[in-house]
């Protein structure tokens, strides 16, 4: 506050100072405009009338600036007198404040004497409550200790009457033992008396022994090793007899009762499974809505049906039949792609070499969504559910795999059945069992393509995605490729002969005739740069498609006579076969 005071004082005597310069430049000012008396100059003068009126205001002006000046010195007189009342109650304040504290300090002064000498007579009280709560502390302490050395003491008497009890129990214990002993010692005496008695009439009975096998060798006149191998001899050979007689009967009555049993399996097996009783053929029937489709399936010159044949594979056989066209193959997968083709044609209407070639890629698509959807119904059928969707493939190409005129995948149907009766009857494991005949010709899935026995690539294949060692063996020894080591399969080979010798089933002369035509287009198909091969006309003609830009035209024909000769080398066939090699050059050019 003091500061403030101070501040304020420079103020006043600052403005103090400016009013009294600003008065005395004032009074100079007013000074110097006093005129000097000149020559009266005329009233009505307009250049003295106006200086002055300009004197005049000047004069108004300056004489407002003073009154303003004195006015400001006396406002700066009055904050000057507030100033110094405010300076001298400060001071007063100051003093007051110095005695007000002047007095605390005395007072604290006071009150911390009386704290101090109270805490003195707090600590004497509690230091005479502490001696006294020590001397009750040290009385409780022995009386303690003294009830603490009773109990130890009657603890030691307890402990002692407890050694001494224990003490008195190992005497008696010790009186016991000795007595036993004793009586041990007793009778080791006795036994050893006894042991010596019976040596004796050992010895005695041992030499009586001697004497009479000595008379008995003396009697019979053989000694005791010669009697018993005469014996041992006599008796083996009596058991070799009944031992022969015994496995005889056995023998006669399981071949008798085996076959009884074996032909009530298999009655039972074939009576209990219903399959077709015809073979598939080699030729499909197309109907037509009219007869005027046959000219557009023939197009302008052959050339429709000359493409269809060289694009599909498929013998096209157009005759007088009304509204229906032949297709022959002896690939069944050919033919079915081949009718499914010429089916959307004629449905389609659009009959040109370009059409056809698109929809038989989608024939082909679609046969293989068949043959996917053939083998999940099969496995269904046979109930068998956790398998390879590999092996799942393979099966649906069984769809159109014929054996001797039998359908594959239907085969393995009804063989699996077969077994599974078998099994049934024989008190043996169904589902693997059924597995087993089931997946026992997957090989002939790979048959044109892997060389080799179907019975092994089948194993192999089996093996290779996961099936169990019993199915693997079933399946490679189910036409004696591998000797059958195990019921399983025994069984398999059973029902495989079920399913394929009963009549209707199979034809030999048409597995004979499609393995020739499948011979041909081996042929045909192992020459460098050929890209398809079809043998049509029922085995008379083999088309070859070539790869242009491998084969030119002089090497096609060399192509055509290497084939054919090695056709009349390897097969016998009625008639002649015709080899036609066909090398098509496309050029394809887009207009923008």
């Amino acid at each position: 506050m003091t500061a403030l005071y101070v501040g304020l004082i420079g103020v006043v005597v600052l403005l103090v100072v400016l009013g009294a310069v600003g008065f005395t430049y004032l009074l100079r000012v007013m000074r110097s405009l006093q005129p000097v008396t000149p020559a009266k100059p005329a009233e009505d003068d307009p250049a003295f009338l106006a200086q002055k009126d300009k004197q005049e205001r000047s004069l108004a002006k300056l004489q407002t600036a003073a009154a303003e000046a004195t006015s400001a010195v006396e406002e700066a007189k009055n904050e000057t007198a507030a100033a110094r009342t405010d300076a001298a109650a400060a001071r007063a304040e100051a003093s007051a404040a110095r005695a007000e504290a002047r007095r605390v300090l005395d007072a604290a002064h006071a009150e911390a004497d009386t704290i101090l000498d109270r805490a003195h007579r707090q600590a004497e009280a509690d230091a005479e409550q502490v001696r006294a709560a020590a001397r009750r502390s040290g009385e409780r302490e022995v009386a303690l200790l003294n009830a603490t050395v009773k109990e130890q003491a009657a603890e030691v008497e307890r402990r002692a009457a407890r050694i001494d009890e224990r003490e008195r129990q190992h005497t008696e214990e010790l009186d016991r033992l000795i007595e036993r002993e004793r009586r041990l010692a007793a009778r080791e005496s006795d036994l050893a008396a006894r042991e010596s008695s019976l040596i004796e009439r050992e010895a005695a009975v041992t030499a009586a022994e001697e004497v009479r096998q000595r008379e008995l060798e003396r009697v019979a006149g053989l000694t005791a090793d010669a009697a018993k191998a005469e014996v041992v001899e006599t008796i083996e050979a009596q058991a070799k007899r009944e031992a022969a007689i015994l496995i005889r009967d056995i023998e006669n009555d399981a071949r008798n009762t085996a076959e009884d049993r074996a032909r009530h399996l298999v009655v039972d097996a074939i009576q209990r499974v219903a399959s077709e009783q015809t073979a598939e053929s080699v030729v499909s029937v197309l109907h037509l809505p009219s007869d005027e489709m046959k000219g557009r399936i023939i197009g302008r010159e052959g050339r429709n049906i000359r493409a269809f044949e060289s694009v599909t594979g498929v013998n096209l056989i157009i005759d007088d039949t009304p509204e229906a066209v032949l297709l022959s193959c002896f690939d069944p997968v050919r033919r079915e792609i081949g009718r499914l083709t010429l089916d959307k044609l004629v449905l389609d209407g659009r009959i040109h070499p370009h059409r056809i070639e698109e929809v038989f890629e989608t024939a082909k698509d679609e046969v293989e969504r068949l043959c996917v959807r053939a083998a999940e119904d099969a496995l269904v059928e046979v109930g068998i559910t956790d398998i390879h969707p590999e092996l799942r493939t393979y099966l649906g190409r069984l769809r159109y795999r014929t054996s001797y005129g039998q359908n594959v995948l239907k085969h393995l149907v009804e063989t699996a059945h077969i077994a599974g009766v078998m099994a049934a009857e024989l008190k043996l494991d169904v589902p693997t069992i059924k597995r087993c005949a089931f997946l026992h010709d997957i090989g002939k899935a790979l048959t044109h393509e892997v060389e080799g026995s179907h019975a092994l690539i089948g194993a192999d294949l089996a093996r290779k995605y996961g099936e169990s060692e019993d199915v693997v063996h079933a399946i490679e020894a189910h036409h004696n490729e591998v000797a059958p080591q195990t019921i399983e399969a025994v069984l398999t080979q059973a029902s495989d002969a079920c399913s394929g010798g009963r009549p209707g089933a199979r034809r030999e002369s048409l597995e004979a005739y499609v393995k020739r035509l499948e011979r041909i287009e081996e042929i045909a198909g192992g020459k460098l740069g050929v890209d398809k091969v079809f043998a049509m006309q029922a085995g008379r003609e083999i088309r070859v498609m070539v790869r242009p830009d491998d084969i030119d035209d002089i090497a096609a024909a060399v192509l055509a006579r290497d084939v054919a000769k090695q056709i009349e080398e390897e097969l016998t066939y009625p008639g002649q076969i015709r080899v036609t090699v066909v090398r098509e050059s496309r050029v394809t050019e887009i207009a923008r």
